[in-house]
């Protein structure tokens, strides 16, 4: 079985990275947070994401690395913003780009035991 190299998740932009190449990835996603922050309309601007610290550290000295990949993906997923039309969760730049095109669900008829329901489907 071919066993995968350890990957870390930036806690800013949810990717996985190499645990070598993730030092030299988050400072500059924190740049280009920080860039594209300061572009959004100020309604739409979030506070800056904090790494988050995880204590837990195995026997052998090491972090527990699902650990901290799961608290770097919780750090991340809480930077989306939902759509106040649809409800789904978008990064704030991509939020913008979508409700250019989004539209309020319009409730259906349909069937169910021969009797007239609304449902959203």
């Amino acid at each position: 079985m071919i066993r995968r190299p350890p990957t870390v998740v930036c806690y800013i932009c949810g990717r996985e990275y190499g645990t070598k190449s993730i030092a030299i990835h988050e400072p500059q996603c924190l740049k280009k947070w920080h860039n594209e922050n300061n572009l959004l309309p100020k309604e739409l601007r979030r506070p800056e994401p904090k790494k988050p610290e995880v204590r837990t550290i195995t026997a052998k000295g090491f972090y527990d690395l699902d650990a901290l990949n799961e608290a770097a993906w919780t750090s991340a997923q809480s930077q989306l913003v939902p759509c106040n039309i649809c409800g789904r969760t978008f990064l704030p730049d991509r939020l913008i780009v979508h409700q250019r095109s989004c539209k309020p669900k319009v409730a259906k008829l349909h069937f169910v035991s021969s009797q007239l329901c609304w449902g959203a489907g």
